[in-house]
């Protein structure tokens, strides 16, 4: 770890990432000599590549703008735009000068990038249209496109579908079911209301949604027609969540988290580290049951102990948020094969999937007496999974 912050100095997130799965790897690896005569611990925090390069558009007002985007491949990418504030025709301008640069270091078997915050169906529309302007191939190089040009029915449900099932999956592995039960969710973009949505059908009650300037608590429930109101609000009118107690006088507007809400169940939905000790804390003292992930490490590695040291069912986002990457490697194969599934077919395999992971957490994560620890599971699943490939291909 000494080494790794090192040679990452300021990158706090990609530190903790490391940190957490290393710290549960350990022990299972300490008597694999294979592991450490091949550095896999090494090799695997090392990207293979980071991309970084600049983006030039121009504003409504003919301003010049330069910016910067980054591709690293080992993960993620992103830009520094804030897409607040900004029309449809200066999103799209930036989308279009941001591919300019990107499509000569991704491709259908190179590298597929998919959506994340601040980026939808709206933005991955604009950047197809580029990239396929720029090759002159139409080619599955991204996930998350619209139906009409190669994308998946059941891919913008996924992720937030994908938690609820990972969810309902722990819950039936100590004989419960989320019928019954109230939850507290993060977020209002597509995870989160598709999250709520897939609560709401299971016959349980959502009493929260939030975003960058605060949560709504709706004791009623946030049923079926409040949940299609939140997402006109954030995809069409692009609003804020405070919107929602304007609309339903059931709800009020609360600026913070909405982690010290009493419930049965949590989904955090939005952003990384947005789930402290002390709010860990707090929905444990209310009584929480289970907490699945929808978001890229949403708890702090502080919040993680707290989980497990009460013994509360935690999927990790590694595992509980995979629904997306799931379904995104099945358009990429629906769009290698010109086939398309129906959302019914692709809800089964979603569940298929979902069901498989949690599988692997509990071969590698039970911890006896009914407890799993699904963070060691997930961590080890994986790590074995990517480091024997690597064992197996030699020193590259």
């Amino acid at each position: 770890m000494s080494g790794v912050k090192k040679r990452n100095p300021g990158q706090t997130e990609f530190i903790q990432a490391v940190q957490e799965v290393a710290q549960d790897i350990y022990d299972f690896m300490e008597d694999k000599v294979q592991y450490h005569e091949a550095q896999i611990l090494r090799r695997i925090a090392e990207p293979d590549r980071i991309v970084s390069f600049r983006v030039c558009w121009e504003d409504d007002n003919n301003n010049i703008r330069v910016q910067r985007g980054w591709r690293v491949q080992n993960g993620k990418g992103g830009a520094n735009c804030n897409p607040k504030g900004i029309s449809d025709a200066e999103v799209m301008r930036f989308c279009q000068s941001f591919m300019s640069e990107l499509y000569r270091h991704i491709g259908p078997n190179t590298d597929v990038p998919a959506g994340d915050i601040g980026v939808g169906g709206r933005e991955i529309g604009y950047m197809f249209g580029q990239y396929k302007r720029l090759t002159n191939r139409w080619e599955g190089v991204l996930t998350g496109k619209g139906q009409e040009y190669g994308g998946s029915q059941m891919r913008p449900e996924a992720t937030g579908y994908g938690a609820v099932y990972f969810l309902q999956t722990m819950l039936k592995h100590q004989g419960m079911v989320v019928e019954g039960h109230t939850a507290v969710i993060s977020g209002s973009g597509n995870v989160a209301t598709h999250a709520a949505e897939k609560i709401t059908q299971l016959g349980g009650k959502v009493l929260t949604l939030s975003d960058s300037g605060g949560f709504i608590h709706d004791p009623d429930g946030i049923y079926q027609e409040k949940i299609d109101f939140v997402k006109h609000l954030k995809t069409v009118k692009r609003g804020r969540i405070s919107e929602y107690a304007d609309e339903f006088k059931s709800a009020t507007f609360h600026e913070g988290r909405p982690w010290g809400i009493a419930a049965d169940l949590a989904l955090p939905c939005a952003t990384q580290n947005e789930l402290n000790e002390d709010e860990a804390k707090s929905l444990v003292s209310n009584g929480v049951k289970g907490v699945s992930e929808g978001a890229n490490m949403p708890t702090t590695l502080e919040g993680v102990k707290v989980f497990h040291d009460a013994k509360i069912m935690y999927g990790p986002g590694k595992a509980a948020n995979a629904g997306g990457v799931a379904v995104s490697g099945l358009e990429m194969s629906q769009n290698s094969e010109r086939i398309s599934w129906n959302h019914e077919r692709l809800g089964e395999m979603l569940t298929d999937l979902m069901e498989g992971i949690h599988e692997k957490c509990t071969e590698y994560g039970d911890q006896g007496g009914g407890y799993v620890d699904y963070v060691k599971g997930a961590n080890i699943a994986g790590f074995k999974k990517v480091a024997d490939a690597i064992v197996a291909q030699g020193v590259e």
